[in-house]
């Protein structure tokens, strides 16, 4: 049988491909520091096990609304309200499978055959792939380190067209950890509205922010920019609540609706369960929050400053997230075993061969002078797995 041509078309995740085979190695025994994750590795926070646990017991096992229970979105509504002052609406709202599913259902709403989306690289693995199967085209705009990899408002102007439906902004961003000031985001805001775009605002990691800054979502910077504006976020890295797949949507009622229409053709409803859960995530005590946040800023500063003492590596100093993103090329060129280092992926699978320290290679998020190593591991893990890092490069030639 013939696959259909977007599943010929489609790449796999690098970041689940390179966290499964650093599992299989454990499996087999081999002690592998696994720097692949993007997942906190806090346990989910026990009043929202309670909760999860009260749910069962109470039988709400069932099917629930397709966007999501009134009690959820009553919760969505409560939390955005809570930390930023906006309103929403609960026709405004729609809860999906994690925030992933979220994007995915935007995208098969809002872009079709004809369409340019604009991604800023380095790009989280999924913008391109699911613009490309809505059947878009993913436009892509650079961002320099030296920039402190923020898009350029200059450039973004370039590359607008007529065929330009969206800008797809990310931050704190995967991988990089990039954020922006609010004065940064009007600039580049101001460029979007002024073309009549949408804005897809992924703010997933709003809550893991570090050096005292302050995250401003983009539907406050005015009303308008609201209506053009669908904000994207999620319980899974905030909460560290990956397994539980509860991500949501706010935005525009109409394309709400599609989304729905599109979920209920689908997966049908999150998991009624999960949504109990993530209510009592988003209602109760956000202490929990504030401390795996302070824990990840411990980390990211000790990451950061052991991997600008090795030569070679040159390590951005992230604003938010749990990501690192060194650039490693002045590693390229060298050889061990008689193998040469030509790009990330050959740096790759260097580290897991020879230091048996799991990394994502950098070609995967569109930058193929880095790797993005996760620190949402025990302070323990990075400490030998940056140990070991150091002593297999000495051995570079």
């Amino acid at each position: 049988m013939k696959l259909a041509a977007r599943a010929e078309r489609l790449k796999p995740s690098a970041t689940l491909a390179i966290t499964a085979k650093a599992k299989a190695l454990k499996a087999e025994g081999v002690d592998v520091v696994g720097f692949g994750a993007g997942e906190p590795d806090f346990d989910t926070p026990e009043n929202i096990k309670e909760e999860a646990i009260r749910a069962i017991k109470e039988g709400f096992t069932k099917y629930t609304a397709v966007g999501g229970i009134d009690e959820l979105k009553n919760a969505i509504i409560h939390r955005i309200k809570e930390d930023h002052g906006i309103k929403y609406e609960k026709s405004e709202i729609i809860v999906s499978c994690g925030a992933k599913h979220t994007l995915y259902n935007l995208s098969q709403a809002i872009f079709e055959e004809g369409d340019e989306v604009i991604i800023p690289s380095p790009y989280w693995v999924s913008y391109p792939e699911q613009v490309i199967l809505a059947g878009a085209k993913p436009v892509f705009i650079e961002t320099k380190e030296d920039y402190d990899f923020k898009i350029d408002p200059d450039e973004l102007k370039k590359l607008i067209t007529n065929k330009t439906k969206a800008l797809i902004l990310n931050y704190p961003s995967n991988p990089t950890g990039a954020t922006y000031t609010e004065y940064e985001l009007r600039d580049i805001v101001d460029v979007a509205m002024k073309a009549g775009l949408s804005i897809i605002s992924d703010e997933i990691y709003e809550k893991i922010i570090y050096d005292g800054l302050t995250h401003t979502p983009v539907v406050k910077l005015g009303e308008e920019i609201k209506k053009s504006t669908f904000l994207v976020n999620g319980v899974s890295k905030s909460y560290s609540m990956t397994g539980w797949r509860i991500g949501y949507a706010a935005g525009d009622k109409m394309i709400i609706e599609a989304m729905s229409n599109l979920q209920g053709q689908s997966t049908s409803n999150p998991t009624s369960i999960s949504q109990r859960a993530a209510v009592e995530a988003l209602k109760g005590s956000q202490e929990e929050v504030k401390r795996m946040a302070k824990e990840f800023e411990k980390r990211k500063n000790y990451i950061v400053e052991r991997l600008n003492k090795i030569p070679g590596f040159r390590c951005f100093n992230p604003q938010g997230a749990f990501y690192v993103f060194p650039n490693i090329s002045s590693f390229f060129g060298k050889k061990y075993t008689g193998k040469e280092i030509r790009n990330s992926v050959d740096f790759t699978e260097f580290l897991l061969g020879e230091a048996k320290v799991a990394v994502v290679p950098g070609i995967e998020f569109g930058a193929d002078k880095y790797v993005r190593i996760s620190y949402a591991t025990s302070m323990e893990e990075i400490k030998k797995g940056v140990d070991r890092i150091e002593k297999a490069v000495e051995r570079l030639k």
